[in-house]
């Protein structure tokens, strides 16, 4: 979270730790409905390992006859809106890092939640945030779920005081570290069952057959595996296998796109890179023969449309993400080289270059992912 104007700060600041004390208190005053938020605001990648955890709480006996409403991150709105649609009485999608100093669009949100008079509010994401707790807040609902967290998306300071704005704070067991089972560990403490799903699944039309498809970008450069590795595994491929291979991304990965595609002879790839919908991105890669990519939203893709996968993985979030527990269906192959350091949660304790990926990433080896994607074509 970086802060450039301060005095919005100030404000948003005060809206949550302060208005959220009056809306609680008009909210004790009412009788609330049958009505439930979701507040889930992380990454796509995220939403992707979580999502089918919303028709098991729509179809549980105790919110069945609720009206559930999702507040989300606008990166994967056209995802839920295609998708989910059935299981949500009501969506709200925001860009949460922008509501940190635009506190009028903070206190038009919380107002619009606030009235829909909630009886349960969940926030099953286990690294909490400010924007969101405060969120969380400003429903003034009965009962607000959430996980204890760690300050890894808060300042401890602001931490202590948001804790008191949950009637629940679930304490996340140390064995329990990857992201899906997070959240199965939350909802079935939230619904008092033990739930047998164990697997993603995204309803897609499969043709297995249509191309090998690589992300070579990872959002952030220095989580990306370089790219003369990339350039060289294509050449590789090119020799090996009769697939189209095509470049999928973010607008972000357009200068990595371009620079593989000037750099291989005419037509050698397809450059998707900045030109579908995340929907089309996911048809993309649910009809593949592979893909391959580094950690990124891709890959929980390729589990969920039952699509092979080649994961190239650093040390940040490991087994946080990826790799996938063994039970799991269609796991990605991952290839990564592992050091001391790893679970940093990416706070890297080395010196590196701007230009640079991280030494995780940098260390794993081009022989080895070949290896690995030789084994799946």
């Amino acid at each position: 979270m970086v802060i450039k104007n301060r005095n919005l700060f100030r404000i948003t600041r005060f809206i949550i730790f302060r208005l959220s004390r009056l809306f609680k208190f008009f909210g004790g005053l009412r009788t609330s409905q049958k009505r439930l938020l979701i507040i889930k605001t992380d990454a796509i990648g995220d939403y992707i390992v979580f999502r089918n955890f919303i028709e098991v709480i729509k179809q549980s006996e105790k919110f069945r006859d609720y009206k559930i409403d999702l507040l989300g991150n606008t990166l994967w709105q056209d995802v839920a809106l295609k998708y989910d649609a059935a299981y949500m009485y009501r969506f709200y999608f925001i860009k949460q890092y922008e509501l940190y100093e635009a506190p009028l669009k903070l206190l038009k949100l919380g107002w619009r939640l606030f009235k829909n008079n909630y009886e349960v509010v969940l926030q099953p994401s286990s690294t909490r945030l400010l924007i969101t707790d405060g969120l969380a807040a400003l429903t003034a609902a009965k009962q607000i779920i959430g996980f204890e967290s760690n300050t890894e998306g808060i300042l401890a300071k602001y931490k202590t005081k948001t804790d008191t704005f949950y009637t629940t704070k679930l304490i996340l067991p140390e064995t329990v570290h990857f992201e899906f089972e997070r959240s199965k560990f939350f909802f079935e403490n939230v619904l008092g069952e033990s739930l047998s799903i164990n697997s993603l699944f995204i309803p897609v039309e499969k043709n297995d057959n249509n191309g090998i498809v690589i992300f070579p970008g990872a959002g952030i450069f220095k989580r990306s595996w370089r790219r003369e590795d990339f350039l060289a595994l294509i050449k590789m491929l090119k020799q090996h296998s009769p697939q189209q291979i095509y470049l999928a991304g973010g607008p972000g990965d357009i200068q990595i796109g371009n620079y593989l595609e000037e750099n291989l002879p005419l037509q050698s790839v397809n450059n998707l890179i900045g030109k579908t919908t995340l929907p089309q991105l996911i048809e993309l890669i649910g009809s593949a023969a592979l893909v391959i990519a580094n950690e990124t939203s891709a890959i929980h893709i390729a589990v969920a449309t039952k699509t092979p996968s080649v994961c190239i993985l650093g040390g940040g979030h490991f087994e946080r993400f990826a790799p996938y527990p063994a039970y799991f269906e269609n796991c990605p192959v991952c290839v990564y080289q592992k050091m001391e350091c790893y679970y940093c949660n990416w706070n890297c304790i080395f010196e590196t270059a701007e230009t640079e990926p991280y030494p995780c990433i940098d260390k794993v080896n081009l022989a080895n992912v070949w290896q690995a994607v030789l084994a799946l074509l």
